[in-house]
């Protein structure tokens, strides 16, 4: 009986391992594609390895399309117009394009796979976008989750950027991590500091990227980094500004208010940041200090749910409810928001219920 059953088993085993290899063989034919040809814009063509996301393959190319949540197709940051190829739209897809979009055919360049030869369209400024190395030479511990970090350049480089785009870092493997990853974190230095720059990261539970930064990196260490990214940028008007931030979002508006110090303005300007306890509010001296330096500027601090041991005298709650008395003319207001997809959700519709025109919203959304 033992003996019976001893054979069966090996019988199955032997089954099951031509069946493995079978499954191996197949799928290394069928997803062996071969080169493909990737055509840009009519004028460059890439040559890369068949099955790859065609933002992995334009990216080995050293052609970086935004992807602020690194390719898990959460952000639809890493748009282009499909012109040839590209297959059929997927379900993962959809939810991030507009009609509008899925009438020109855009799709999310990290859902799309090169199989076959593929002719696509995408803004011309994305050929300025490189990669950089640099060194940490700076690590300001702003609150017990915020850290500002300074990537200084390699020597002779330099990167041009607007106050208020954002960079993609590049992890190294750690810990139980093999796997490089990208993240999208907004530029916190004024872009007239050329040779280096800073950011703002908040450690997120079980982030890859930030729980890189907060627990590995030290002074010194060599990190790589893709930019500039963004459309998220002060226009060159008069209107009155709006600006809403919350946690790490103060990156951004920092790098736009310390580029105005340096340029100078008369506009009349407001500054929204929601915070929960005093804990997490930080750079609070440095932005008051704006209040000397523009002669129409606020900045205004406003606690969700201050401890009692807090003593705060500020606002508090949502920062929603204090743009009625901030705003003097909603059809002369632009906002700029940086913060959670949440915050930036909810800021929206109340700015436009104030009467805040919806194109005279800007943001970048890290979702």
């Amino acid at each position: 009986m033992l003996l019976t059953i001893l054979k069966d088993v090996a019988v199955l085993a032997g089954i099951s391992g031509v069946l493995a290899i079978l499954l191996v063989i197949a799928e290394r034919w069928l997803n062996n594609y071969g080169d493909c040809k990737i055509n840009i814009n009519g004028k460059r063509e890439l040559t890369v390895k068949g099955g790859n996301s065609l933002l992995s393959s334009l990216g080995e190319k050293q052609v970086f399309l935004p992807s602020a949540c690194g390719g898990r197709g959460s952000c639809g940051a890493c748009k282009c117009q499909i012109l040839e190829g590209g297959g059929p739209l997927l379900p993962t897809e959809k939810p991030l394009l507009s009609q509008a979009e899925l009438a020109d055919n855009i799709r999310l360049s990290c859902q799309v796979k090169v199989k076959s030869d593929i002719s696509i369209q995408i803004p011309d400024s994305i050929f300025n976008i490189r990669k950089f190395s640099s060194v940490i030479s700076e690590i300001i511990d702003f609150t017990y989750d915020i850290k500002g970090i300074t990537f200084k350049l390699d020597e002779g480089e330099t990167i041009d950027f607007k106050a208020g785009q954002y960079v993609q870092l590049i992890t190294e493997p750690y810990g139980k991590v093999r796997q490089r990853v990208s993240r999208a974190y907004s530029i916190s230095s004024k872009p007239e500091i050329n040779t280096s720059i800073q950011l703002i990261i908040r450690l997120v539970p079980e982030g890859i990227c930030t729980t890189w930064v907060h627990q590995n990196l030290k002074l010194g260490d060599r990190v790589n980094f893709t930019g500039p990214y963004g459309d998220f940028f002060l226009r060159d008007t008069e209107a009155d500004i709006l600006f809403v931030a919350g946690g790490s979002g103060k990156a951004p508006i920092k790098s736009m208010l310390e580029h105005l110090q340096v340029v100078g303005t008369q506009r009349k300007m407001t500054y929204f940041f929601g915070a929960r306890s005093l804990k997490d509010l930080y750079l609070t001296k440095e932005m008051k200090a704006f209040e000397q330096v523009f002669p129409d500027f606020r900045y205004v601090p406003v606690l969700s749910n201050p401890d009692p041991d807090d003593n705060w005298q500020g606002e508090t709650g949502y920062v929603m409810p204090h743009f009625k008395n901030a705003i003097r003319d909603p059809q002369n207001t632009e906002a700029y928001l940086c913060g959670s997809p949440g915050m930036i959700n909810a800021v929206c519709k109340a700015l436009q219920e104030q009467g805040v025109a919806a194109d005279k919203i800007y943001y970048d959304s890290f979702g």
